[in-house]
């Protein structure tokens, strides 16, 4: 074998690049393919929309209770992200968390329901939506796994299905919560800091412990990176998609609960194209839409991103439709950057 075959199945190495010098550079590629590199990505772009904010509109947008306006925008989507992450992950799409969340709002302010939480306790309301939104997806999950139906057109049924259902309890009018204590539970402080953020912060520490530190995360990744290898290696892959579907469902639940806090009403029309901004979130975040790769880190900088940009349009007075280029704009973006690290770790 010649001299000039065996450096040409050596590292490439172009002539006039030393070799410490293409480490180094394949050193920093790693790093930023990395999920610690894209997240330092996701943070430079957070600062750099809150900066152009802090430019275009000032004290309006850099004074403490707008920041805490930002967050608490993106608390309700920032919880369905979450559920949304763990099912992208593992593989699967769920286009109903909007209307379960719709659902679960309707159903825990129906007026037999708000009656018995008023002998009771409020708390009886957050146990119902969250039970509609669990029960729900895991339907989903039982006609996506057993019924081997696509998640795409499964959850899409369950979106149609679940919305209307929710204008049939409510002959589409709005319900409005009776209960004080539980209005005034959901708009209280706690160090300074509302309610909502709290629980999407409790949501998202929760999330990720599940799927960084449990035996439930591992098998997720597995299952969204390759099924039949899975299934193979002994993982009850169909079983475990009905929990990603359920999971999902309950953070649709948590979503109704702080949507009712929010508004003192149920609506069938509560969390319309909700899902979408979720998906756009977790996408943007670094979660692979194929599935095996994705962060909670990631999905939450994802989901401030978007509030963000919508916070520094509505201070600017500027368009909607506008804003709405601008977030398409980022999501192509987001796909086209996930395809090249895609394709550099298949090479």
């Amino acid at each position: 074998m010649s001299a000039q075959t065996i450096v040409s199945r050596a590292e490439p190495v172009t002539p006039d690049e030393p070799p410490q010098r293409a480490s180094a550079r394949g050193a920093i590629g790693r790093v930023l393919g990395s999920s610690a590199g894209r997240n330092l990505g996701l943070v430079i772009a957070l600062l750099v929309l809150f900066a152009i904010g802090a430019v275009t509109a000032g004290e309006r947008f850099t004074n403490f209770e707008n920041v805490l306006t930002i967050i608490r925008f993106a608390s309700i989507i920032g919880v369905l992200s979450i559920g949304m992450t763990f099912v992208i992950i593992g593989g699967g799409i769920d286009l109903s968390v909007g209307s379960l969340m719709g659902l679960g709002s309707v159903v825990a302010t129906l007026s037999v329901v708000q009656t018995f939480a008023e002998s009771t306790s409020w708390l009886v309301m957050v146990v119902v939506a969250i039970a509609v939104g669990t029960l729900a997806g895991v339907l989903n999950g039982l006609v996506v796994s057993y019924g081997n139906v696509v998640a795409f057109m499964a959850t899409l049924a369950m979106l149609v299905a679940a919305r209307g259902f929710a204008e049939i309890l409510s002959n589409r009018t709005t319900q409005i919560v009776r209960s004080q204590d539980f209005i005034e539970f959901f708009r209280a402080n706690l160090i300074g800091v509302p309610v909502l953020i709290w629980i999407f912060v409790i949501v998202a520490a929760l999330g990720w412990f599940l799927l960084n530190r449990t035996t439930f995360g591992r098998r997720t990744v597995a299952i969204g990176g390759n099924r039949e290898a899975a299934r193979l290696a002994g993982i009850k892959v169909k079983r475990h998609t009905v929990y990603l579907y359920g999971l999902a469902g309950l953070t649709a639940g948590i979503g109704a609960v702080m949507m009712l806090g929010r508004t003192t009403a149920g609506t069938s029309t509560h969390g319309e194209l909700y899902e979408l901004d979720a998906i756009a979130a977790v996408v943007v975040g670094g979660t692979l839409l194929i599935g095996g790769r994705g962060t909670i880190v990631g999905t939450v900088f994802g989901v401030l991103i978007f509030a963000t940009l919508t916070n520094v349009f509505t201070q600017n007075n500027l368009n909607t439709s506008v804003q709405a280029v601008a977030k398409g704009v980022i999501i192509v973006l987001a796909v086209l950057l996930q395809q090249r690290f895609a394709a550099r770790a298949r090479r």
